[in-house]
């Protein structure tokens, strides 16, 4: 059933199979995704996908400069036939959800995402409201367009367990998408609660000690690095070990190797970092963490 869940999405949106499996373990290990692409990628049909393929509700909030919390949260609303208030519930009461264009809203929209993020409730008014079960942000920015953003501080970055980048489709992939490949309807549709059994199964995977140190020494040297200002938090150490559970179980192993710390280590820890003024200049996150990835020694079977 996973493998039917992979083929749908892939189907769905052609050529991006790494953005596929890196939001798959996003949604096993309970790990929001922040995807930085361009628009007309297929950010929004990706997310919708997921949602359909998984019988789960979706909802979409289209970011502005005007959007308000309450627009994410909902609010409370004087019913003047009873004389009472009532609560009127927001797009964020959903399994999955598209915060398309997170950057075009102003710092306060932004922060009305952080405590759903981190707890997966909301508080409005007086009174904190759990969200529903296997709750996932799927928050979308276009990093060419500066004009009226708000880039996201480094706060509300470290709740994402990701920021992917979709790969261009090759020519092959492009004809496909023209002769609407994508197009393709599939009956296929899974029932949400088979997502506790996955999840269960991941929680399973274990890890021996020295790939446990391996992973600890990657996040150690990036906190000590010369031209790093801010490292990895502990909750990207937990992320990290989090997340090679689920690469594992997707994998058909039941323990975590190095290769998953390694294949996951860039898109989860690069944009956790805030490097120096003078760092800046000469690499990207990204390359920095591939440079600490070369200088560790990795474990290997006994």
């Amino acid at each position: 059933m996973f493998q039917q869940l992979r083929t749908n999405l892939k189907q769905a949106v052609l050529g991006q199979e790494h953005v596929i499996d890196h939001l798959l373990i996003g949604l096993l290990s309970e790990g929001h995704v922040l995807l930085e692409d361009r628009p007309g990628t297929g950010k929004t049909t990706l997310a919708k996908s997921l949602a359909n393929t998984l019988d789960a509700k979706f909802s979409r909030v289209q970011c502005t400069a005007d959007t308000l919390p309450t627009d994410l949260l909902g609010m409370e609303l004087f019913n003047p036939l009873t004389g009472s208030f009532e609560q009127r519930f927001g797009p964020l009461f959903a399994n999955i959800v598209l915060v398309d264009e997170i950057n075009r809203t102003t710092p306060r929209t932004q922060s009305a995402l952080l405590e759903a993020m981190g707890e997966a409730q909301v508080t409005i008014g007086d009174t904190s409201y759990t969200l529903p079960q296997h709750f996932l942000v799927i928050a979308t920015q276009n990093p060419f367009d500066g004009q009226g953003t708000f880039p996201l501080p480094h706060a509300q970055l470290d709740r994402f367990l990701f920021k992917l980048s979709f790969a261009p489709l090759d020519r092959r992939v492009e004809k496909a998408l023209l002769q609407g490949a994508h197009l393709q309807p599939s009956t296929f549709q899974l029932p949400l609660e088979q997502l506790n059994t996955w999840k269960q199964e991941v929680q399973a995977v274990t890890i021996e000690d020295a790939v446990e140190d391996y992973l600890l020494d990657v996040c150690d040297a990036l906190r000590a690095h010369r031209d790093v200002e801010i490292g990895p938090s502990p909750r990207a150490t937990l992320a990290l070990l989090q997340a090679a559970r689920a690469r594992a179980w997707m994998h058909d192993r039941t323990y975590i190797t190095p290769e998953d710390i390694k294949q996951l280590a860039t898109p989860l820890l690069a944009h956790r970092l805030v490097l120096t003024l003078e760092a800046t200049l000469k690499m990207t996150n990204g390359r920095l963490v591939q440079q600490i990835l070369e200088s560790l020694t990795v474990p290997t079977e006994v």
